[in-house]
């Protein structure tokens, strides 16, 4: 198997978390998205949306946007709950996380520390949706060890991604506990340094 991304994509990570986590045996091809690689002829045909990370299959088959991978990889294993009920629960943070985390927290990210946009220049409505959905987080981690219970799922997976560099896109996490508690928690399940 062939992961396509790019390290410094949250989303591509995740990727390669569950490829490591689970034992994968994997190539990681890097593809520089500040350079334009996604818009290649070679890679749109890799995947027509031009964005990481993708996979290719030892039999060509491709497969793209983060979330369906690692629910493609983690099939069968421990990070997939095996009840019908928690498993929808974490599909419901995995679809959450696209609509209302990842569009905030890292874009937020992006413009602060790629483009190196001063905090002053961000879109207020999206620091107060980053904000919102940081709370929300913290909600259910005052309430449960991990965003579905007791155990690690994709979920967190997923979210700690972005998360663990909120503040990279001036999201301050002084106020949430229970988030900082998970991203040490769920760092140190998966062999991650703490972000920086």
């Amino acid at each position: 198997m062939k992961v396509y991304g790019d390290t410094n994509s949250g989303n591509c990570l995740k990727v390669k978390w569950v490829c490591d986590h689970l034992a994968l045996p994997y190539t990681w091809v890097a593809v520089d998205t500040l350079k334009g690689e996604t818009r290649t002829a070679e890679f749109l045909k890799l995947n027509g949306a031009g964005q990481v990370p993708a996979i290719e299959l030892a039999d060509g088959r491709t497969l793209a946007q983060s979330n369906a991978i690692i629910r493609y990889l983690a099939r069968g294993s421990r990070l997939i709950p095996q009840d019908a009920f928690a498993e929808a629960k974490m599909d419901e943070w995995l679809f959450w996380e696209q609509y209302s985390h990842e569009p905030y927290i890292a874009v937020c990210r992006f413009l602060m520390f790629y483009l190196g946009k001063p905090a002053s220049d961000l879109d207020p409505d999206k620091v107060k949706r980053g904000y919102a959905a940081l709370a929300r987080m913290e909600h259910q981690l005052a309430i449960t060890p991990f965003l579905v219970g007791d155990a690690v799922t994709l979920a967190d997976i997923s979210l700690l991604a972005y998360t663990r560099v909120a503040h990279e896109g001036g999201f301050h996490l002084d106020g949430y506990a229970a988030v900082r508690r998970w991203i040490g928690e769920t760092e140190k399940f998966l062999g991650l340094q703490p972000a920086r």
